[in-house]
């Protein structure tokens, strides 16, 4: 009995130590679950400055029951509520503001004014030399004026790159939007397949627990009939225990990526769905690298947009170079002037005004430099986003070749690990061998699977990043999640 209690004291703590080694990179840790998982989990992180994405800013109504959730609707869902999304759209916005504000220096100012005043004036604090029955006090009297008149900027040249810019501006603005849709499409694709492959470890985890179940009732059965020893009933014991370990833990992680997905389509956190799509393994097409290249220079919206501030910049250089011209403005009014609306006349006035800069005090030159050190600034991004993009489209290929690879290898370990465990239970059955090889043949089954489902999932992020490089993400994964 002493040596049976040793022997069962150092099976668990044998079977805690590579448990608690095993933690989730990229996830918070959680005690409660982290030591249940056969394998880690590689999840795609955001940057701090887009986790807005992983947000919702508007909300549906709970519905009750369980509603269906195709890959298609999630989606969509994102691109109605998704945070980054909306706040990206409010950008826009105010680059139009922008662009309407600069528009308007060049656009005629027209306005209308209607006025009648009642006078009493001392004629001798004008110095006018007159006086009226004696007094030089006249009035009281009324005068009354409707005038519309009208301001036009004829030539202008600094105004005309102003909006040149503001133009460029505006243009940037939508291409980011463009660009925070990739995003969604990006972001909520890797949450749904996130939710499926913790849906795949709770159904391994349930079989493998199923499993434990039957070799631990077995183990009983030998036990009774005197075949094998007590130690090797514990020994299946622990192990059934722990399997229902990690059954209750994928239980949990397959609820917490539920709402995780819901929080970034819009869904109530308490929204019960069931997702109807599983993404099936498709390796990609030979793909070339030099023509994908060009493409993504060709379509990936950050890099159109950081082309048009680029631009925007440029006009803002010659803007503030151009505030030496001279400007050219007219200026008119027409209306009706009298002592009274009934007597009124019709009179108006024409203005041309010629505005030449001589000394400005250096806000020229200040001006300038400021507009130049933008121009310099948004010159470096453009070539370092170039650089970047090249990176992440050769390494978005590479990922995706090795992760083939992986998921083909895997999918042999899976295999194969499954005949050792029948051949374990079978040399157990027949009294070769002991109920330990059978436990570490459960543990092989359970690392094949968590190493199946990681590789899946690594191959199926692989091919979202490589359509996100080459600024095809809202068109073909919508086509790659769906199989196609």
């Amino acid at each position: 009995m002493r040596t049976q209690a040793v022997l069962l004291v150092l099976l668990l703590f044998a079977a805690m130590i590579p448990a608690k080694a095993q933690t989730t990179p990229g996830r918070p840790a959680n005690d409660s679950n982290s030591d249940q998982q056969p394998g880690f989990t590689q999840t795609m992180q955001l940057p701090p400055a887009l986790e807005q994405f992983n947000g919702s800013g508007t909300v549906d109504k709970l519905v009750p029951g369980v509603i269906k959730l195709p890959v298609l609707d999630a989606i969509d869902r994102g691109l109605k509520h998704n945070l980054g999304l909306l706040l990206s759209q409010e950008q826009t916005g105010t680059a139009r503001a922008q662009h309407w504000r600069s528009l308007s220096s060049l656009l005629p100012n027209a306005s209308f004014r209607s006025t009648e005043t009642i006078q009493r004036i001392n004629l001798a604090a004008f110095g006018i030399p007159f006086t009226v029955n004696g007094s030089t006090v006249v009035g009281p009297f009324s005068v009354f004026d409707a005038r519309s008149s009208v301001t036009q900027r004829v030539l202008d040249f600094s105004a005309i790159n102003r909006l040149r810019a503001a133009s460029e501006g505006e243009k940037a603005a939508q291409f980011n939007v463009q660009d925070a849709r990739e995003l969604v499409v990006l972001v909520v694709g890797n949450e749904y397949l996130l939710t499926i492959a913790s849906a795949s470890r709770l159904q391994t985890a349930r079989a493998q627990f199923a499993t434990a179940q039957t070799i631990f009732q077995q183990t009983q059965d030998l036990k009774r009939a005197g075949v094998v020893a007590g130690i090797d009933v514990l020994r299946a014991q622990v192990q059934m225990q722990q399997q229902q370990q990690r059954v209750l833990a994928a239980e949990n992680q397959v609820e917490r990526q539920k709402m995780t997905l819901a929080r970034t389509i819009g869904l109530p956190v308490g929204q019960q769905f069931e997702l109807t799509d599983s993404v099936p393994y498709t390796p990609l097409p030979p793909i070339n690298f030099e023509e994908s290249l060009a493409r993504a220079y060709q379509r990936r919206p950050e890099y159109l947009a950081a082309e048009a501030r680029m631009r925007a910049a440029e006009m803002q250089v010659k803007a503030a170079r151009q505030e030496r011209l001279p400007t050219v403005e007219m200026n008119g009014d027409y209306g009706a002037l009298g002592r009274s609306p009934g007597d009124s006349r019709a009179t108006y006035t024409v203005a041309g005004a010629v505005r030449v800069p001589i000394f400005q005090g250096g806000r020229v030159r200040a001006d300038i430099l400021d507009a130049q050190s933008a121009l310099n600034k948004f010159r470096s991004q453009l070539n370092d986003l170039r650089s970047r993009i090249e990176f992440e489209v050769r390494s978005a290929m590479l990922d995706v070749n090795t992760s083939n690879e992986q998921v083909a290898v895997a999918q042999q370990s899976v295999s194969l690990a499954g005949d050792e465990l029948k051949q374990a239970q079978d040399r157990f059955t027949a009294g070769i061998s002991n109920s330990l090889e059978v436990v570490q043949a459960q543990e092989s089954v359970a690392i094949a699977n968590e190493t199946y489902i990681q590789a899946l999932y690594l191959n199926n992020v692989a091919k979202l990043t490589l359509a996100r490089a080459l600024g095809v993400a809202e068109q073909q994964t919508r086509a790659f999640l769906t199989g196609r």
